[in-house]
């Protein structure tokens, strides 16, 4: 039991700590918005979303998701196309002190249900990663494994939220958001020609 416990969040720290779509909307809306209450709605959004992935995985999702060749080029395709769209849109971001950038408690949900499950990378590294992983417990086992993995987004969320507001009171200017906006932006088009890579070694 133990080494499930550990196993799930070792494993869900490698892959929720990598910069994505995903993290840099909640850390985002954390520096944007003036209390940390008011960015709940997304933490709460992209947890309850990670739990609902990471519990599908490991209820057998995975199993008939692998048996079915042309899943993983449709994944892919429909993956590069969303991150090359969002990193168009992280990229033409204003600062996160924009007030006009600030959104209202249904923009954060909806926003954050796009990055959550539309997002490739949230979609093979539960249902590809963890799930597979999970095969390997018998049937208790692997549901504490999964609520570890889970715990370890809704902590990671919550603190990266938090990471956010904390950085938009001392840049009051947005100039070190913006940087890191576009930075973030080269990253997810990097992922993007990645994908196409392995979707051509596919074909």
């Amino acid at each position: 039991m133990a080494e499930a416990i550990v196993h799930g969040i070792i494993l869900a720290f490698g892959l929720i700590l990598p910069l994505g779509v995903q993290n840099i909307f909640v850390f985002n809306q954390g520096a944007q918005h003036p209390r940390f209450r008011s960015v709940l709605p997304v933490v709460l959004t992209a947890s309850l979303c990670d739990t609902l992935l990471i519990g599908g995985a490991v209820g057998g999702v995975s199993l008939v998701i692998v048996s079915l060749d042309w899943v993983t080029p449709v994944i892919y395709s429909a993956g590069i196309l969303f991150l090359l769209f969002m990193g168009w849109r992280i990229w033409r971001s204003a600062p996160a002190t924009a007030e006009g950038k600030r959104l209202s408690p249904k923009g954060q949900i909806a926003y954050a249900l796009s990055v959550s499950l539309l997002n490739p990378h949230a979609l093979l590294d539960t249902v590809g990663v963890i799930g597979t992983s999970s095969l390997q417990y018998d049937s208790a086992e692997r549901w504490v494994f999964a609520a570890a993995t889970a715990a370890v987004s809704w902590i990671w969320f919550l603190s990266l939220a938090a990471a956010g507001r904390i950085l938009g009171r001392v840049d009051s200017s947005g100039r070190i958001i913006r940087g890191l906006n576009s930075v973030s932006a080269l990253l997810v088009w990097a992922i993007a020609v990645y994908m196409g890579v392995q979707l051509w070694r596919v074909f």
